[in-house]
């Protein structure tokens, strides 16, 4: 084989080329770089000022149910000098606390003018926001679209069934950009199949066959004011020009007994002699008996939409743990609606919300709605102390993510989080400004009570606080300091200071010294109380959580594991299998009577555990037989706790 041998004279040139292309060793080389611009993405605050272009009609076709598909004709009036219509949809939402209007739902957008289609764009710096290209001397402006309902849960909230619908306004439909939502006129009209019912809070409605109308309305008021409609309805008046709107699954879950319905009549008038005034001139209280449609629990201020799981109404004692919405959600057309956060009020459905103060919003609906829902019976006492139980034990014993988060940062939670699944939610919180909030407010009505010698009680804050101006139905906003400063009204207290060190500081004792001034201690015993049952029956799990330190459903999956627990230390997490317990197969009653065997012996549980292809036996060194939590009185007399419970109407 012939060798290509390169002369020293080629071989010299190359290296000098190298040599003068190279940097020197430690020399910078200058790289491209790019200079960021300023971008132009503030929010942009709207004017209260009225839509100049007048009245937008909304014209939706909700028959679609085979397919779950509404579909939406928008005619928007502009003005002769506009070249741009700038839409958005709704984003931040009320009630939901964050940024959550899902325009991924929302297909096949188009816009015409005169019949002939428009150009539109979408803004990269703000996806909600879409602009029209308008031709010169455009004076209507037609959109199109479709907005697609899941279909099934793992693809969102559920919308549409082929018995019912709740149609939310909001949803599917776009305003023009640039002024208060309040501003802006809008003419509803719905399609909806063949003879169903529809309700809603909105006035002036009328129906030509199955096309349903209303009057004008803001848009404000009209995202406010969603729609229950259905095949299998029925609707009752139960007092005070307030009304419940059922929707159902089949005509049998409507047979509501009277004396169950005398318990909603009873909600109604407890609510209004605790808060002593009203904001609402008629309210429709929309229930959805099904679990075809996705699970809701949303308040609005002449309404409320709220979901029961079937034979919720025509088994009630057995469906008492599933009840308490309804109570929950009146109470927020006083706290929530009407008396709203001021971070937490926005203009439109743009400017961002700010969560601050859920634990007043969410934590004293949370309250307001066992006491109301004890003192009405929509729930059992009963029922209500296993609810308050439940809360307790997650404080005392499930919930070490205490120790670094405080109840004040939980209310980011549904900004940060979305109600996502969380790998070990007891590390890392949730949204418990609800159920901590609540048990804060316990404590608080506790001191009032103590402290006046039980002339005072947190009803007296109510009244004070959301009972003013009886009839007024707009928006009166609060701050941290109105609330304290009340609360100072019906009792003299350094209530700054309780809030802040019980809701703005972690680490804190569990919040049991409301439940013990009340007259109640925790314990525990080996079968759950009512609620806990209930909500395990409904839910199709086993709560293991105060034992083994995990939930299971049915088939033995761990659903949720306790943070430091035994079977975390084990190494069993969530999406493991338990496949046998000491050498038998898995079941409920298998494990149960193992961990009841195991508190009097000395032997670990041996359990059998599947993750993923491996298996693996795990040994947990656990004694302590079954815990569920319960109340009970420290004594046979009354508490405070049952009095604060007791009807306050006839």
């Amino acid at each position: 084989m012939k060798k290509h041998v390169l002369s020293l004279a080629l071989v010299s040139t190359i290296a000098s080329t190298i040599a003068l292309a190279a940097p020197a060793i430690g020399q910078q080389v200058e790289r491209s770089r790019p200079v960021e611009t300023r971008l132009d993405n503030a929010t942009p605050l709207p004017a209260d000022t009225p839509w100049p272009g007048g009245t937008i009609a909304l014209d939706i076709d909700a028959t679609d149910t085979a397919r779950g598909v509404y579909s939406v004709t928008e005619t928007i009036p502009v003005t002769a000098d506009m070249k741009v219509l700038t839409l958005l949809y709704p984003e931040w939402l009320p009630g939901n606390h964050a940024a959550r209007g899902p325009i991924n739902l929302v297909s096949d957008i188009r816009f015409f003018a005169d019949g002939k289609p428009l150009q539109w764009v979408r803004n990269p710096l703000d996806v909600y926001q879409i602009d029209v290209m308008l031709p010169e001397g455009t004076k209507v402006v037609t959109a199109r679209f479709v907005h697609t309902s899941p279909v099934t849960g793992r693809e969102g909230r559920i919308t549409m069934t082929q018995e019912m619908l709740n149609l939310q306004w909001e949803k599917m439909s776009f305003y023009p950009a640039g002024h208060y939502t309040r501003r802006i006129a809008v003419q509803p009209t719905v399609t909806v199949p063949t003879g169903w019912a529809v309700y809603t809070a909105l006035d002036g409605m009328s129906r030509q066959g199955d096309r349903v109308s209303w009057a004008p309305v803001d848009y404000e008021t009209l995202v406010d004011s969603p729609i229950f409609a259905g095949k299998y309805a029925q609707q009752w008046d139960i007092g005070n020009n307030v009304r419940l709107d059922v929707v159902a699954d089949s005509a049998k879950e409507l047979a509501l007994a009277p004396e169950n319905l005398a318990r909603f009549k009873k909600l109604v008038a407890e609510a209004e002699t605790l808060f002593g005034a009203r904001h609402f001139d008629h309210y429709d209280m929309l229930l959805a008996v099904t679990d075809r449609m996705g699970g809701i629990g949303l308040e609005h201020h002449r309404s409320a939409e709220n979901q029961y799981e079937p034979g919720s109404l025509i088994d009630w004692d057995a469906m008492d743990w599933d009840h308490n919405v309804t109570s929950h959600e009146l109470v927020h057309s006083w706290n929530g609606k009407y008396r709203r956060p001021a971070d937490l009020w926005t203009p439109d459905y743009r400017t961002p919300m700010q969560d601050s103060l859920l634990w007043m919003y969410e934590g004293q609906t949370q309250f307001w709605g066992w006491i109301l829902a004890a003192r009405s019976g929509i729930q059992s006492k009963e029922t209500v102390l296993g609810t308050i139980a439940v809360a307790a034990a997650n404080y005392s014993e499930g919930q070490p993510g205490r120790a670094w988060r405080p109840v004040s940062d939980t209310t980011n939670d549904p900004i940060i989080n979305s109600r996502r699944p969380l790998p070990y939610s007891s590390l890392s919180r949730s949204e418990d400004y609800y159920v901590e909030g609540a048990l804060t407010w316990l404590e608080a009505d506790q001191i009032i009570r103590q402290g006046t010698g039980g002339k005072k009680g947190l009803d007296d804050f109510a009244k004070a606080f959301f009972g003013r101006n009886d009839g007024d139905w707009g928006i009166s906003t609060y701050d941290f300091d109105e609330i304290v400063a009340t609360l100072n009204g019906v009792y003299p207290y350094d209530w700054a200071s309780f809030l802040k060190t019980r809701l703005y500081q972690p680490n804190q004792p569990a919040p049991m010294r409301g439940i013990e001034m009340a007259g109640y201690s925790l314990t525990w015993k080996d079968k759950p109380n009512s609620y806990d049952a209930g909500r395990m029956k409904g839910g199709k799990y086993l709560n293991l959580f105060y034992s083994l330190g995990f939930n299971v459903d049915g088939q033995g999956k761990v659903v949720s594991t306790l943070w430091d627990g035994p079977a975390f230390r084990a190494g069993v997490v969530d999406g493991s299998t338990v496949v046998a317990v000491n050498g038998q197969a898995y079941s409920d009653s298998v494990i149960k009577d193992a961990i009841t065997a195991a508190k009097d012996g000395k032997d670990p549980l041996s359990l059998l555990v599947r993750r993923g292809d491996n298996f693996r036996t795990v040994e947990l060194d656990y004694h302590g037989g079954l815990r569920y939590p319960w109340l009970e009185p420290i004594s046979k007399s009354e508490q405070g706790l049952d009095r604060l419970l007791a009807p306050r109407t006839k």
